[in-house]
């Protein structure tokens, strides 16, 4: 290259002309915040607040110690008494100064997180976007009741799902009643507000009045509170203790179920890292040949 030219390449390098100012791309996250507890947060979910400049949170249902990762000067928005509309602004924001914002959901956002219409936004804004899932309340509460939801020959099915006639209708075919006839283990979100409805449902669908369950108020919150009672016992017991906000019901066999076990760490499994005890092998296999006679 020609001394000229070299001269002229510099001179278009110091005048700016030659490229754009570096700047940080706008970026949302959307945070699984988990049931409650600050410390049941993935390490990625807790990077992704402590990264964030805006903080959005929502406090009638994120516990605040979650905030306890934010940077001190990072903004911290309570979205309780917020629409959409009024979150909207600070993902406008995040394309214009190019900041990062990080929006808490409590439990795991692909469950009635209302994050679906959020995305869309994003996406149409051109935001990068990114989502971190989150432990989910009926998880938490399985935990706490030291159960396993899905039992060798007892259930192994988990149906999530909740009661229609609240605010948001329920498609055709998900009636509570419907998938009750499956007989396995469902949690039923946001339906504690209709114990009496909630319990019919369930014993219309082929429930057993005796059929256990758990109910869970703020699980792994400081004021947590989990029962045991039967589906017979499931609407007085909620009236009892006057629950109807952020409380799951757990019900199904599996609840109570015992004395099965897996054939993934039977002797007589096998797999890519284990080879199987021959005698324990025909066993299992004249195990499940009686089984399915």
């Amino acid at each position: 290259m020609a001394a000229t030219d070299l001269g002229t390449q510099e001179a278009v390098v110091a005048s700016g002309e030659q490229s754009a100012p570096d700047r940080r791309t706008g970026k949302v996250t959307f945070v699984g915040a988990g049931p409650g507890a600050a410390d049941l947060l993935t390490i990625r979910a807790a990077r992704a607040i402590e990264d964030a400049d805006v903080v959005i949170w929502a406090a009638s249902l994120v516990h605040e110690d979650v905030l306890q990762h934010a940077r001190a000067d990072a903004e911290i928005v309570d979205s309780a008494k917020l629409p959409m509309e009024g979150v909207l602004p600070f993902y406008e924001r995040a394309v214009r100064e190019g900041i990062h914002v990080a929006r808490i959901h409590s439990g795991d956002p692909a469950l009635w997180g209302a994050v679906q219409e959020q995305l869309d936004q994003c996406v149409e804004l051109g935001l990068e976007v990114e989502i971190i899932p989150g432990v989910s309340s009926f998880s938490a509460a399985a935990a706490i009741a030291q159960r396993e939801l899905t039992i060798p020959e007892v259930a192994q099915s988990v149906i999530l799902t909740r009661l229609g006639g609240g605010k948001t209708p329920m498609p055709e075919g998900e009636e509570v009643r419907e998938f009750a006839r499956h007989g396995t283990t469902m949690a039923l979100f946001l339906s504690a507000a209709r114990s009496g409805q909630l319990q019919q449902e369930l014993l219309e669908g082929g429930y057993p009045a005796d059929t256990p369950c758990l109910v869970a108020y703020q699980a792994t919150w400081p004021d947590e509170l989990v029962l045991r009672c039967t589906l017979g016992e499931l609407e007085a017991t909620l009236k009892e203790h006057k629950l109807w906000k952020h409380t799951l019901v757990l019900i199904g066999a599996a609840l109570s179920a015992g004395g099965t076990r897996s054939h993934l760490y039977h002797p007589g499994h096998f797999h890519g890292y284990r080879r199987a005890d021959r005698a324990a092998r025909r066993a299992l296999r004249a195990e499940r040949q009686g089984t399915q006679t």
